[in-house]
């Protein structure tokens, strides 16, 4: 069954503060495939954040059906339960008007490879865009109820 139309996982590293390639890493590890070989690539920005300081942006984009799946039961495999309760519990402030599911993985946590849903804004960000028909916000949390039964 197709849960997605879409995804996209991005990040913020700060130039002198973090290691941006380290967090670079860890988004490339999040997808389990390698995304070089199915020719994805991890876009970077640059930014200039507050107090002039340096951010990178980087970001990887899943739209074909396999890598959408892949990546979700990989998502969905590294979860708890109480942390997928969690998320059904707050579905109404997770889905937006156009569809779009938010998640945020902790930072910190995930460079240890501990997979933990935050509030925080230092995390990875997942936006995926829900495939639902007929196309209401109704439909849209049903598919997130079956996702993370």
């Amino acid at each position: 069954m197709k849960y997605f139309n879409n995804i996209k996982i991005s990040v913020f590293a700060k130039k002198d503060e973090e290691d941006h390639e380290k967090i670079k890493q860890k988004l490339i590890e999040l997808v389990p495939f390698d995304p070089e070989k199915e020719k994805l690539k991890v876009k970077e920005q640059k930014a200039e954040g507050f107090n002039e300081k340096i951010v990178y942006i980087y970001e990887i984009d899943l739209a074909k059906d396999r890598h959408i799946n892949a990546f979700t039961e990989f998502l969905l495999s590294k979860l708890t339960p109480e942390q997928k309760e969690l998320i059904k519990r707050q579905l109404e402030s997770r889905l937006d008007e156009e569809f779009n599911f938010f998640l945020r993985l902790d930072k910190e946590k995930l460079l240890n490879n501990e997979f933990w849903i935050t509030d925080s804004g230092d995390c990875y960000h997942i936006k995926a865009n829900i495939a639902c028909f007929p196309r209401n916000r109704e439909k849209a949390a049903a598919v997130l109820r079956e996702i993370f039964k």
